[in-house]
């Protein structure tokens, strides 16, 4: 559905215009229309487009969508779509699956869904068509109670198919089920009253009854309900005079044993032996014990002078030559004769 044309998107020259209230104000120039339409700080919505001249009315135009989407949410929420379920069974079916299936089904038809019973035959359990018609016949017998046949046991194929319909629709199981959850409620409410917590008020009415919003102690006359009000205090102040003496109970007992503690503790501690004095260490010499002087710090070494090279020696002069021995001494030997030359002295 498309949206209603507001304010200058209506082209037409007059417009029935209607009042913020519904009151009818007439027919009007749409100049008019709008001129009215700002000065109350309203929209101008065309709500029905086919008369003649179109019908308007000064809304809010926002708050016309959200209301009318509330409205399609609410419509939503209540209306009712039947499912069809569906169960499916086995012509030699144990017992205890036959129990759990037929709990399933009466779930459904309790809940306003139709349920669609399926027996698959396998093999030469088609030729006896009999003993599926028996299983399901009673089956319906069993769901009797929350619902009835829609439609006979026929053959389909190679299953036997029957639906059962409920005999409540979906509304009026949505209503029980909500009627439950609230007698459910009020009984969890008088089981807390009835153990001594703070009655709670629940509304247990129908939907088309006005809700209750007295409680019990309400319709209670005055004398009788300051006197239950009085009990109710004595109660009180007696339990909690009574748990004030626990706790003392409670205190003293762990002072006790806490004394009882320390004194154990005191009894081991006297019991145990003394610890002997470590032997002392003798002295260590006076010498040992005096710390040593730092050593001075030892001079650079003074680097050592290159040593010279010595100065070439002078050549040796030639020694001069020996003078000749006399002749008549000793007569010259065979060498030096050949040496020497005849009629020369050396």
């Amino acid at each position: 559905m498309s949206e209603p044309r507001i304010n200058d998107r209506i082209r037409v020259p007059e417009v029935r215009l209607v009042g913020p209230a519904g009151e009818q104000v007439g027919v009007v120039r749409i100049e008019d229309a709008l001129r009215l339409a700002a000065e109350s700080d309203l929209d101008l919505v065309e709500v029905a487009p086919q008369a003649k001249p179109p019908v308007c009315k000064l809304m809010d135009f926002g708050k016309y969508k959200y209301e009318a989407a509330v409205k399609a949410r609410e419509a939503r929420k209540n209306q009712t779509n039947t499912v069809l379920k569906e169960i499916r069974f086995r012509l030699k079916i144990d017992t205890h699956d036959y129990e759990t299936k037929r709990g399933h089904a009466m779930r459904f038809l309790a809940a306003g869904d139709k349920v669609k019973a399926m027996i698959q035959f396998r093999g030469r359990e088609q030729q006896r068509p009999e003993m599926g018609m028996k299983l399901l016949n009673k089956f319906a017998a069993d769901v009797a109670e929350v619902g009835v046949v829609e439609s006979t046991p026929r053959i389909d194929g190679r299953n036997m198919v029957m639906v059962i319909g409920p005999l409540k629709n979906k509304a009026e199981a949505k209503a029980e089920a909500r009627r439950a959850t609230q007698r459910a409620d009020a009984k969890a409410a008088n089981e807390a009253a009835k153990n001594g917590e703070a009655p709670a008020r629940v509304d247990t009415s129908a939907e088309n009854k006005a809700p209750m919003t007295q409680s019990l102690a309400d319709l209670l006359p005055d004398g009788l309900r300051l006197g239950s009000s009085a009990a109710e205090a004595d109660k009180a102040r007696a339990e909690k005079e009574k748990a004030d003496k626990e706790m003392a109970e409670k205190r003293a007992q762990a002072a006790a044993e806490k004394a009882a503690s320390d004194a154990r503790r005191a009894a081991a501690a006297a019991k145990a032996p003394a610890p002997q004095p470590a032997a002392e260490t003798p002295a260590a010499p006076a010498a040992a014990a005096e710390a040593k002087p730092a050593a001075a710090p030892k001079p650079a070494a003074v680097p050592k002078p290159t040593a010279m090279k010595p100065a070439p020696k002078p050549a040796a002069r030639p020694k001069p030559a020996a003078a000749p021995k006399p002749a008549g001494k000793a007569a010259p030997s065979r060498g030096a004769a050949s040496q020497s030359k005849p009629g020369t002295a050396e």
